[in-house]
């Protein structure tokens, strides 16, 4: 009897160790994957023939990057990917939630890539999107290809009307992708193990939660480029 509490005891205390391992390496991959949109945004917006025009970013009212997100196709092509998304709020920008993206699209391809993506969304409903459960792009919230370069002026009605402007690098080049048909919706466990405990998404985005010192980074390179044509403009008193 006593040797089969022993082994359980041991059985137990392994189970343990194996379950904080897995949480470690869990905040380990969160952590990463907020250290790598940080660098995502930050080389799309040092390609000013290339970048988000700062209009754009000025009026954004979310922004959700998803770095490398994987994509392979045989006949029948998927994506998959794991991202981060902040929301500008009365104070500034909100500290981050996780997000994940999963779609599908059907055609004669062959091969693999890793893709970066940019979502900017264009007004309130994209932080309710955010609030929900899932949402599909294109379906429950108009979505198009992002322009790109210094100005606005070769951005369509459809891009200006759009919910969501969506962006993607592959190889090294950022565009505006079409997203039709992906599927985002909250990944609550990285949540969690960034804020190490349960949080109302809703407090986050609005601000109500302060940015964690892992997001600190990730959350001043989204300001930098957000806000400083702004801060440009008043301080030379226009």
């Amino acid at each position: 009897m006593k040797k089969s509490v022993g082994i359980t005891f041991t059985a137990l205390m392994g189970m343990l160790a194996l379950s904080l391992h897995a949480r470690a390496d869990a905040r380990s991959a969160d952590l990463k994957r907020i250290q790598n949109s940080r660098e995502v945004f930050h080389e799309l917006m040092q390609t000013p023939d290339h970048a988000i025009p700062h209009e754009l970013l000025e009026s954004a009212k979310c922004i959700a990057i998803i770095p490398g997100e994987k994509k392979a196709a045989y006949i029948i092509g998927g994506r998959y990917g794991r991202g981060v998304a902040m929301c500008r709020t009365d104070k500034g920008w909100s500290g981050p939630v996780f997000l994940k993206i999963i779609g599908g699209s059907f055609g004669l391809q062959i091969g693999g890539s890793s893709t970066d993506v940019v979502l900017v969304f264009r007004n309130r409903e994209g932080l309710q999107r955010l609030l929900s459960d899932k949402f599909k792009i294109g379906a429950d919230a108009t979505a198009a290809a992002g322009p790109v370069g210094r100005d606005l002026s070769a951005a369509t009605d459809i891009e200006m009307h759009a919910e969501i402007l969506t962006y993607s690098r592959s190889r090294g080049i950022f565009a505006g992708v079409s997203l039709d048909g992906s599927v985002v919706e909250p990944d609550h466990t990285a949540d969690q193990t960034l804020y190490r405990a349960e949080v109302n998404r809703e407090d986050v985005l609005n601000g109500r939660v302060p940015v964690p010192d892992a997001a600190q980074e990730l959350v001043a390179e989204i300001r930098r480029y957000t806000e400083a044509e702004k801060a440009a403009h008043k301080s030379s008193g226009k």
